[in-house]
């Protein structure tokens, strides 16, 4: 999963049983940040799609974008981690927690800043997940053609003082906990052989 998601410059900062949650923008921001966010997310179904196995696997990713507080690395040893306040991890936990099977949910802060370069559609209002209101939901299926790139982010603002993060979300369905470490590592190697 580190050599996919480093690709995107992203950084995995933790795995949490069949799931993983991944920084961009720390410990370096970038202004294309989201948009490396979703095309790691696109990059991960894919690559997870790919793989042959014995057992059903399909990811789900949600991707937030906004401020976050991250403070000293915590723990020790494998547990070690930076200390992140703010709003947006959760709020892509939540936007995963609504992906079907092999698919992104973005939320509208990530859909901003993204632009017109993915095909997006609006999941519309969720009442299911009141704590996405104001937040929005959207499925983010793939890039769009390069001829439409130049004029697609539209005009934004870049402060030097002000950080985005995007955080992205990935959980499995259906794998053994033991078995989900190594797919991960499979699918991001590019690997379709049986675990």
């Amino acid at each position: 999963m580190e050599s996919l998601v480093g690709r995107f410059a992203g950084f995995v900062a933790k795995y949490m049983g069949d799931g993983v949650l991944v920084y961009f923008g720390d410990p370096s921001a970038h202004e294309d940040d989201p948009e490396s966010a979703v095309r790691a997310a696109l990059a991960t179904i894919e690559a997870v799609r790919r793989l042959d196995l014995s057992e059903d696997l399909a990811v789900r990713i949600g991707i937030a974008t906004g401020l976050v507080v991250v403070g000293d690395l915590i723990g020790e040893g494998a547990a070690q981690e930076r200390g992140v306040v703010g709003e947006t991890p959760n709020l892509a936990a939540r936007q995963q927690a609504l992906a079907q099977p092999e698919t992104l949910v973005i939320a509208e802060s990530t859909r901003r800043q993204i632009g017109a370069l993915f095909e997006v559609e609006d999941l519309g209002p969720q009442p299911a997940s009141p704590s996405l209101s104001g937040h929005g939901a959207f499925s983010a299926r793939a890039a769009k053609s390069a001829a439409s790139r130049p004029c697609a982010r539209g005009r934004r603002r870049w402060s030097g003082v002000t950080r985005s993060w995007s955080f992205c979300c990935a959980a499995g369905s259906k794998p053994r906990p033991a078995k989900a470490g190594s797919c991960w590592s499979r699918a991001s190697q590019g690997s379709a052989s049986r675990g």
